[in-house]
């Protein structure tokens, strides 16, 4: 049991709003995959995909580990493993994941162990590289990948896919054009020599808001799912989901000259009051918010972290703020909140979700 008193509470109504905005862009016949990787964004994936497992079409992870927690938890929607690796294909297999096939070294592993076993028509996830340059096979593999899949029946294609370089950034849209229309051809040749239509998809959140046009037979939704678009304008439309909320364990009286935290950073220029709250870097929390540059809400108030930010705390100024031990303190509820930490971090919403420690108590409200 985790009895961490910093809570993560993860908003389900803000998720269902969320999905229905994507829903709603979308053609009545187009699937919806939602990704929960990487702890459903720094959430609970476990929690996220029971609570949205009647509501969409698939589940995506990075990696099988994560989809054999859902699978433990007796979730039974496809689940897509984007990063599988050859030493978990069994694993993948045990568990009834779909594995993404990016490479020959992987898609030859699996066709092997499916002949092995044998399986029957598996389904399996083909993922083409058109601009991205990370995971994928390229255009020209596509002869030897369809003969391989005609010569099997252990196998069979559930999905040809890609992946959008640049989506949000409408500066690059000759590019994203020139990548959707790389992966209609590869489509194409799929369609004429395979004998059979696997689905196809390559938009992702911001894919889904720009380039209608390419929602083929699918979209993948990850942060959007979770409240952020690809500007201000789309971010607005959607209702932030992760509340990171904790307590004040303990206030201190502090005089003039005394000094707060690790290497003496903060010093008193006049009386005031300090508050500590369990919750630091171990957490999630960056220590570039320290020294003044970060702040939570106590009371609807701002208390600015000073010092620095330890491993399990941290410590506000609550001079001017009227609270005692005990009170609630919002570390963040809004999406501008988030956006605030990110930019102090200099890094983006997606770091800053992602970054919150499991040791932080999860709750779907």
């Amino acid at each position: 049991m985790n009895n961490h008193v910093t809570i993560l509470e993860i908003d389900s109504n803000a998720l269902v709003h969320n999905l229905n905005y994507f829903k709603q862009k979308l053609k009545p016949n187009t699937k919806i995959l939602a990704v929960v990787k990487a702890f459903g964004y720094g959430s609970d994936g476990i929690q996220v995909a029971k609570f949205l497992e009647d509501k969409v079409d698939y589940f995506a992870v990075a990696y099988a580990n994560e989809g054999i927690a859902l699978r433990k938890e007796e979730i039974k929607t496809p689940i897509l493993v984007l990063h599988p690796q050859v030493p978990n294909l069994q694993s993948i297999i045990d568990f009834r994941l779909e594995p993404n096939l990016y490479n020959f070294k992987i898609f030859n592993a699996f066709l092997k162990l499916a002949d092995e076993i044998p399986l029957m028509n598996y389904p399996i996830h083909i993922k083409f590289n058109t601009g991205l340059n990370r995971l994928g096979f390229w255009h020209t593999d596509i002869p030897k990948i369809i003969t391989s899949l005609k010569e099997t029946t252990h196998v069979k294609a559930a999905s040809i896919f890609s992946h959008l370089a640049a989506s949000e950034d409408l500066e690059e849209q000759d590019f994203t054009i020139n990548q959707i229309n790389n992966f209609a051809y590869i489509a194409q040749q799929f369609y004429k020599h395979l004998g059979y239509e696997p689905m196809l998809h390559i938009l992702n959140t911001s894919g889904v808001v720009n380039f209608p046009q390419a929602q083929f037979d699918m979209v993948r939704v990850g942060i959007g799912l979770y409240g952020f678009g690809n500007d201000e304008k789309e971010t607005s439309q959607l209702k932030n989901t992760h509340n990171l909320k904790s307590i004040i364990s303990q206030i201190h009286l502090v005089e003039p000259g005394e000094t707060v935290g690790y290497n003496r950073a903060f010093t008193a220029k006049r009386r005031g009051k300090t508050a500590t709250i369990p919750i630091g870097h171990a957490d999630g929390l960056s220590r570039r918010l320290g020294n003044k540059n970060g702040y939570v809400l106590i009371n609807n108030q701002k208390a600015p972290i000073i010092g620095n930010v330890c491993m399990d705390m941290i410590m506000v100024n609550v001079s001017k703020i009227d609270c005692k031990e005990g009170d609630e303190v919002i570390i963040f509820n809004t999406q501008e909140m988030i956006e605030d930490i990110a930019d102090v971090s200099e890094t983006i919403p997606y770091e800053t979700l992602t970054a919150i420690s499991q040791r932080v108590n999860k709750m779907l409200k």
